[in-house]
């Protein structure tokens, strides 16, 4: 079964060998399949956009120099059998056959370096000579070169890139007088807004397409700050980086993402909106890098379960799940176990929320921060810091440790708990500084094997209360239990310190 998937190269176009394709031609009625004139499919005006902005729009080409492999270039590529190009393929990397067999070197050995050229698209912003496009349009290039409408090539630098949004600014000395365009509001679009999108699609130049808003504010898993324009405009690979716009002709998106079976455009394409590229391009202008808010706190959804044991009506909010030492929040009071509703008069309905409001705001800045602790709401004012590092990537790696030996102290839960002691440390690999019950094996049946317990977690509080032993642990779920709770949640760390919240049934 083939799977819609999200085309791995983003959408920039990388050169490969021609192959030359047939176009059928196909007669199309001036009505549709329902009788609809042929105006009537889309609004006027689209024309009009289409020439006031197209010189605006460039293609970025690039070229970078790798390292020939063997099993790279001269491999003959996997090919589903019987495919019409098998003996194309075939036919091609036999002539290329040096003097040790295909690659050139004895035994297929690594060739020279080689060079690969990719193309994509981006667009003025400043008549100076300033362009947006997309990082992974750019990135690892040894050479860039803005190619005008006309079909000017002029070579581009690097102004700075920001990799959580996918966003790059090029500068580039103009050898003639410039077409701009100017950033829109993305907020004010509504579903079914017509949109056009213009790139440079399988290296094909500047090509006009039209569709409408199909979503927005999309989260597709692919960033930090995922809040994508969904639009059924026709955009393909190549078309990275390229504007989207609106029918005034302003940016009101930049065309990042598809998702495709096949590579090409089924319609369903994501651009990332004006808002967060004007905020993103200030920045790298000014600074050449990113300067993000930070909150330094770790944070988590707020799950049906969650909410019922720290009593939120209805369920949102970004739960705390711990709290930087060194980061603004610890002065401010916050705490894990809090919850986030709002921040700096914006609700938070979910992590991802809390994550972009954070970022976007002022370094420096003293905002309001709601939350809700036992049910309660407080204000907490916190002056936000700096993000350091934004690239890097924090994860927890655990390794598989054998079947414990020793006796387990306490069952409960469907969980083998045991007292955190010397051996249990040495064994689990867990820091000193982790106090608590330690997990030494999770029934593969239970409500914690599903929960993604495993044997080396170490549960700190339950029902926000601090826990020594099985027994202190088994306690609580009776008496939570006898309260009439379905679940209890409980505060548990990774070998690192590492925190997090998980809710179990107590059924």
């Amino acid at each position: 079964m083939t799977a819609a998937i999200i085309a791995p190269s983003r959408l920039r176009h990388r050169a490969r060998l021609g192959v030359r394709i047939g176009l059928a031609a196909l007669a199309v009625s001036a009505f549709g399949a329902f009788g609809t004139p042929a105006q009537a499919r889309g609004p006027e005006g689209i024309a009009d956009v289409a020439e006031k902005v197209i010189d605006a729009v460039v293609n970025i080409s690039t070229s970078q120099t790798v390292e020939a492999k063997g099993g790279g270039s001269n491999t003959m590529p996997q090919l589903p059998p019987g495919s019409p190009f098998e003996e194309f393929f075939d036919d091609f990397f036999k002539n290329r056959r040096g003097p040790g067999g295909p690659g050139g070197g004895k035994g297929g050995d690594n060739g020279p370096p080689r060079k690969t050229n990719s193309l994509g698209s981006g667009f003025i912003i400043d008549t100076s000579g300033v362009v947006v496009t997309n990082n992974h349009v750019i990135a690892d290039a040894d050479e860039i070169n803005v190619i005008l409408n006309d079909g000017t090539k002029i070579k581009a630098e690097l102004v700075g890139v920001d990799k959580k949004t996918d966003l790059a600014v090029l500068k580039f000395k103009p050898t003639k007088p410039l077409v701009a365009v100017k950033f829109g509001d993305s907020d004010k679009l509504r579903l079914g807004d017509w949109v056009v999108a213009i790139g440079n699609p399988f290296s094909l130049g500047g090509t006009v397409t039209a569709g409408i808003v199909s979503a927005k504010n999309r989260d597709i898993s692919s960033g930090p700050y995922d809040s994508y324009i969904q639009t059924d405009a026709a955009i393909n690979r190549g078309n990275s980086g390229g504007p989207l716009f609106n029918l005034d002709g302003d940016v009101i998106g930049v065309n990042t993402l598809i998702i495709s079976p096949s590579g090409g455009s089924i319609g369903i394409g994501f651009a990332v909106p004006s808002k967060t590229v004007m905020g993103v391009v200030d920045q790298l202008r000014q600074f050449g890098e990113l300067r993000r808010g930070w909150l330094g706190v770790r944070i988590q959804s707020v799950t049906d379960e969650i909410a019922e044991s720290l009593n939120i009506k209805p369920p949102r909010g970004a739960l705390v799940a711990g709290v930087d030492d060194k980061g603004p929040a610890k002065p401010a009071g916050i705490e894990p176990g809090d919850v986030v509703v709002k921040f700096d008069g914006k609700d938070v309905k979910d992590p991802k929320d809390l994550s972009r409001v954070v970022a976007d705001t002022a370094v420096g800045k003293e905002v309001d921060v709601i939350i809700i602790r036992k049910g309660q709401e407080e204000t907490k004012k916190v002056t936000l810091g700096r993000l350091q590092d934004p690239d890097k990537v924090q994860a927890a790696v655990k390794t598989e440790e054998p079947a414990p030996e020793k006796p387990v102290t306490q069952k409960a839960l469907g969980l083998d708990l045991a007292v955190l002691n010397k051996d249990l440390r040495t064994r689990y690999k867990i820091k000193d500084s982790v106090k608590g019950v330690v997990v030494t094996n999770v029934d593969a049946n239970s409500d914690a094997a599903e929960k993604r317990l495993s044997a080396g977690d170490v549960i700190v509080e339950v029902a926000q209360e601090v826990v020594s032993s099985g027994a202190d642990i088994q306690k609580r779920v009776d008496q939570l239990k006898k309260d009439g709770k379905k679940s209890v949640l409980l505060l548990v760390s990774n070998a690192d310190g590492e925190l997090r919240f998980v809710a179990l049934s107590v059924q």
